[in-house]
């Protein structure tokens, strides 16, 4: 089966469904045996069917419903998706299958929560809004808050993941269970909460609507993300769950919370051994200011690599980021000069 791409052009399927026509029509081995995979009439409407059977649809009017809904969810056109779910309700459940970048298949209400982060793949703006309306029309068109059975995650976890908080509102406002886990086999935070997911990936707005909602963290670490490690800090607390405490508390900018593990004679350099992250590179890396300077202040070594050879410096440059953050200018500000010093 050939995936659709990313970005879908329906024309240039229309052209090449003409193109086979053309070919089969002159005789070609390859073209006439497409066609006739799927029908012994070498017609365009044949050789349409089988651009729709070779992307894995049974015909190519659900081939062109499927890149109509993408592109009606890209745009976050309400008034066409409210027609497109008045037409077939079904849109706002059904899984969206045969892409190359879901290859799993995703469903429209966790699609819509990725956009925002996938702005450039997808060709989209990165001050992307409407997201939050888009998720609650799919929602009252019968989108389940909580996912499926059988899912990986539910739409609040990957909205968490992808930092989108107007999804997370839409979700928590709807009443999505704030404390449901990923699947113990799931890719990303397996069995974590939604509140896990934003603080391992670094999504602090969604964190705060999160804790705000009363999402409970459930070790030192999301209660590091959170900002609060009171009733997880003891004399007993392993050296591992600090240092990895130490990395989310300097992904959040929760500067009272560094300051504590470090008094706590958690090593500032030490790197995590489960997510192989450094507190000083991390945020280098995301482009948390605050937290470079203040652990700077504790002694990080600026100089540090990791197994590629890359200072935090390094991280903080525009080849290395991954997130649209402005802190990364003032980060690389604050480490240029302590590199360059040597």
């Amino acid at each position: 089966m050939t995936y659709l791409p990313a970005r879908p052009d329906l024309e240039q399927l229309r052209h090449q469904a003409k193109d086979v026509l053309s070919e089969a029509t002159h005789g070609e081995a390859e073209a006439l045996a497409r066609i006739h995979a799927v029908s012994d009439r070498v017609i365009l409407a044949s050789a349409q069917l089988a651009i729709a059977r070779e992307h894995g649809f049974e015909s190519w009017p659900k081939l062109k419903r499927e890149l109509e809904r993408r592109e009606v969810l890209n745009s976050r056109d309400l008034d066409r998706l409210s027609s497109l779910l008045a037409e077939d309700p079904d849109l706002a459940v059904r899984r969206m299958v045969n892409w190359t970048d879901h290859r799993l298949g995703a469903s429209p209400l966790n699609y819509i929560a990725m956009i925002g982060f996938d702005h450039e793949r997808l060709g989209l703006p990165s001050n992307l809004t409407g997201t939050g309306r888009v998720a609650a029309a799919l929602i009252d068109a019968g989108a389940s808050i909580n996912g499926q059975p059988g899912d990986f995650e539910t739409p609040l976890m990957t909205a968490a993941s992808y930092g989108d908080a107007e999804v997370a509102q839409v979700l928590i406002e709807a009443g999505a269970d704030i404390e449901a886990r990923a699947s113990t086999d799931a890719g990303a935070v397996p069995g974590g909460t939604a509140l896990m997911h934003a603080a391992v990936f670094g999504m602090t707005d969604v964190l705060d609507l999160l804790v705000k909602a009363g999402a409970q963290p459930h070790g030192i670490e999301s209660a590091a993300a959170v900002g609060d490690i009171t009733d997880w800090l003891t004399a007993e607390t392993p050296l591992q769950p600090r240092i990895r405490a130490l990395t989310f508390a300097a992904d959040h900018q929760r500067l009272a919370v560094i300051d504590q593990l470090i008094e706590a004679h958690t090593p500032v350099d030490a790197v995590d051994e489960l997510f192989g992250r450094h507190a000083l590179r991390l945020a280098a890396q995301n482009g948390r200011p605050q937290s470079v300077r203040r652990l700077l202040e504790h002694g990080a070594d600026p100089d540090l690599r990791d197994q590629h050879g890359r200072t935090a410096l390094d991280l903080c440059r525009p080849a290395h980021r991954y997130l649209d953050n402005p802190g990364h200018d003032e980060v690389e500000a604050i480490l240029r000069p302590l590199i360059a010093a040597g």
